[in-house]
């Protein structure tokens, strides 16, 4: 047996949220994919999900480059202060024309702060007949996310929820 990283940690406390809440109807679980790059000696891990009679998608990703997993797991390179992950969440919506993209990042602004790193991505196959339009918008909190940190996981669940449900109406 082995003693679990904080990657691994936090990874079950989202599954476990999200599959409850896929359990109880609130929602479902679409994608799941738990890997491990041996070329980099990284793991990622993406979870992703949709409300029950929602269309936008949702996506929570861990990642945990060797930096991150070498300071819990090496005697000569622990440190606290490299122990986690770095969390990602991405919201991904489709149109039939451009949406207010103003509109959207204003969304996610109110819902997740101004201390976030907000990004959005326009896609559209211009030989494609009906013109559909995806857009991707990307939440980073732009530091190491630690154990310390495992109640604002399961929070970020919520705030996840409110999020698709403004982009859903």
């Amino acid at each position: 047996m082995f003693d679990p990283t904080a990657f691994d940690n936090m990874k079950v406390v989202i599954e476990g949220a999200l599959y409850d809440l896929d359990i109880k109807g609130d929602l479902i679980i679409t994608d799941r994919n738990d890997v491990i790059n041996l070329a980099q000696m990284s793991r990622l891990f993406n979870l992703s999900f949709r409300l029950q009679d929602g269309i936008s998608l949702a996506k929570v990703e861990l990642n945990s480059p060797l930096i991150n997993l070498a300071a819990e797991l090496l005697p000569s390179v622990q440190t606290e202060e490299h122990a986690g992950c770095y969390v990602r969440l991405e919201f991904l919506l489709e149109h039939e024309q451009a949406p207010d993209y103003v509109l959207l990042k204003n969304i996610l602004l109110d819902i997740w702060g101004e201390s976030r790193d907000i990004s959005l991505i326009s896609q559209s196959h211009p030989l494609d007949g009906d013109k559909k339009i995806i857009t991707i918008l990307v939440v980073e909190f732009g530091r190491l996310i630690t154990e310390d940190h495992m109640e604002d996981l399961v929070e970020m669940i919520n705030f996840m929820i409110t999020t698709l449900m403004r982009f859903d109406n």
